[in-house]
């Protein structure tokens, strides 16, 4: 029997461990929390995550808990039109957006009976030399396996034992999101009600639709950025400090933030790897270790692609292990997963600099030559962008 031990129970280590277990393997799943919960936020689905969902799990129902995303363009904080709206791509392009509540249940429910949850278990120790087969241990407990899959975050400690030259580093930026349900979301005229993006100096606001069924409330989902450190303030007072930063902003940027309750906030710092890590695929023993997700290349989020590239991940490592045995193959597998992933995920982690740059602009000649560009930059940026989503497919 094929074994092998996912260390992090997000969407990513959900996703590794039931694609493994329906191919075959018995896979231990380690969660450093004492449950396995989703945050109360939701995610941008573009053409390549979806697609890699439906890979890994054809019969998940992708497509039911997911609302197409309208293009609601980009904006000035007084409205002024950046970018105007425009009409999306055919649905096999499209981006669409889905509450992390309903992606979550149906991660765990393609889980089946071949997976073993662990929570509680803090991993602090790992095995990857060459004549032993990997493991990880949390100080009690050795799990040991063919395949090591860490999918344990930006703070992998698996990462800092294997690749100790990728650090976890600020963004520049804080990050702020919510969904406001149904029942509580404010009624918006028919030009708001597509949510959009708007640009001002070091902020950003976005706001999307959920669709009528999601986590079964609905809703409206927002993210809000600011240039400099997280805040350390209770999540009232962030709301409070958001709601006088924005007091200004066109509708519906402050009925959002009026009809958002401190619950709802998840403030979050906004870090990503600098430099990325020189391998993702680490050959031991019958096997080896991979990193995926965060663990490999935590990202600034502007372009939404960080989870997209991690189930990219899941998927490209299912097609290479899938049917493989401990050994040599396996190895092998291992070293090409790191070949395959590598220069994909060093071209969007640049594209996500770039636009970076671009919201994070400040002062006045800053930001008029931002406004006056932006009409050709977005396209350009967000079109190269585009392209490396629609155009990625699973492997064969």
């Amino acid at each position: 029997m094929r074994t092998a031990v996912v260390v992090g129970a997000g969407m990513a280590g959900l996703a590794a461990a039931g694609a493994l277990a329906r191919d075959g393997w018995r896979v231990t799943l380690l969660e450093r929390g004492e449950r396995v919960a989703a945050p109360p936020t939701a995610l941008v689905l573009w053409p390549n995550g979806r697609r890699a969902l439906e890979s890994l799990d054809p019969d998940g129902g992708w497509c039911g808990i997911a609302a197409p995303l309208p293009d609601g363009g980009v904006r000035r904080p007084d409205g002024q039109w950046l970018v105007a709206p425009h009409t999306r791509p055919g649905a096999g392009h499209a981006p669409a957006v889905v509450h992390l509540e309903d992606l979550y249940d149906a991660l765990v429910a393609g889980l089946g009976d071949g997976v073993e949850i662990r929570t509680g278990v803090q991993v602090s120790t790992v095995r990857a030399r060459r004549a032993a087969r990997p493991a990880v241990g949390d100080g009690r407990v050795v799990f040991e396996a063919d395949l090591i899959v860490a999918a344990d975050g930006i703070d992998s400690p698996v990462r800092r034992v294997l690749a100790p030259e990728a650090v976890a580093v600020g963004s520049g930026f804080a990050a702020w999101q919510a969904v406001v349900p149904g029942y509580r979301a404010p009624a918006l005229p028919e030009d708001q009600a597509a949510g959009g993006e708007t640009l001002g100096a070091g902020y950003r606001f976005v706001s999307m639709p959920l669709g009528e069924r999601a986590a079964g409330r609905g809703g409206v989902y927002w993210v809000a950025t600011a240039a400099g450190a997280p805040r350390p303030e209770s999540p009232a007072t962030q709301l409070s400090l958001l709601r006088r930063w924005f007091a200004e902003w066109h509708a519906p940027v402050g009925e959002l933030l009026a009809a958002t309750r401190p619950e709802d906030l998840v403030p979050q710092e906004v870090r990503e790897l600098r430099p990325l890590p020189r391998a993702y695929g680490f050959r031991c023993g019958s096997g080896g270790v991979v990193l995926l997700g965060d663990a490999a290349h935590a990202m600034p989020h502007h372009l939404g692609q960080g989870a997209c590239l991690a189930f990219e991940d899941v998927a490209t490592l299912r097609s290479l292990v899938a049917s493989v045995e401990p050994g040599p193959a396996l190895c092998q597998a291992v070293e090409a997963y790191d070949r395959a992933r590598r220069p994909r995920t060093a071209s969007v982690v640049r594209q996500s600099r770039r636009m970076s740059a671009v919201v994070q602009a400040r002062g006045r000649l800053a930001l008029r030559a931002r406004d006056a560009a932006l009409g050709s930059l977005r396209p350009r940026i967000l079109g190269h962008a585009h392209g490396l989503a629609a155009d990625w497919h699973p492997p064969e």
